[in-house]
């Protein structure tokens, strides 16, 4: 979703910073332990694990979090075994989403992302039916807090990135998949440590909305981001600041 980071941002100020922070870490702790499963639990020698516990340590996540997750990951210790999986599919007014999550029943997981498809006005889809639409990518927020405009063109954009955003309190920097590793580390060796960067879907194409399909599509986009097994959402949609923040005066 274009904007989502703003969004976020007025709804944090309404007092859910703690919830979101707790998702947060249970999303990174996810991402940590898949990695070590899959490129072992040498940070040096596994770029994925290496980049999650960057991410980790970027949200003043403990230590002793970051070790027993990549314990698990690795068999060091007993843990959950999951499973990465892209579910797809349609929102209000034609919108299209994409869903990363990661889970220990898929059966149980589908059944409930169909769900809240569904209550929102839209459909879970097959296989290919919404990624068309999207270009992989990878992205990278910065805070604003650690970096200047000026710096994110001369680090960012100078190592790689192909275009940069204002998402209120971030930065989001694009940069073609290959180069996430690279853009990710020279904003580090700057001294602006990103709390995110991963391969994410960029739409090709973004579909302005407003008024009641706009409410519609933001619930939907939150319910899909909150559920315990999504890592990350991607959506096709475009709200306005303005129409944002109407819509949490709105409903605070």
């Amino acid at each position: 979703m274009s904007g989502h980071s703003k969004w976020a941002t007025i709804k944090h100020k309404k007092g859910a910073a703690d919830a979101k922070r707790g998702k947060v870490f249970s999303k990174i702790i996810k991402e940590i332990t898949v990695a070590a499963r899959m490129g072992g639990g040498d940070i040096d020698g596994n770029p994925r694990l290496r980049k999650a516990v960057g991410v980790a340590k970027s949200n003043a996540m403990p230590a002793d979090n970051i070790k027993r997750a990549i314990q698990r990951g690795t068999g060091e210790i007993e843990g959950v075994s999951y499973e990465e999986i892209l579910y797809e599919g349609t929102g209000p007014g034609g919108t299209l989403f994409m869903v990363e999550v990661m889970t220990d029943n898929k059966n149980r997981t589908v059944a409930e992302i169909r769900k809240v498809f569904e209550r929102h006005g839209g459909a879970l889809g097959a296989g290919s039916s919404a990624q068309w639409a999207f270009d992989r990518k990878g992205t990278i927020l910065v805070p604003k807090a650690a970096a200047t405009e000026d710096q994110i063109m001369e680090v960012a954009i100078g190592a790689g990135g192909e275009d940069y955003t204002d998402e209120g309190e971030a930065w989001q920097v694009v940069c073609p998949l290959p180069q996430l590793d690279v853009v990710s580390s020279a904003l580090e060796k700057a001294g602006i440590p990103p709390t995110e960067s991963t391969a994410g879907y960029i739409p090709k194409n973004k579909k302005a909305i407003t008024g009641r399909e706009a409410e519609r599509c933001l619930s939907l986009y939150e319910t899909l981001d909150d559920h315990d097994d999504s890592q990350n959402v991607f959506a096709d949609f475009e709200i306005s600041d303005a129409e944002l923040q109407r819509i949490a005066e709105a409903s605070a």
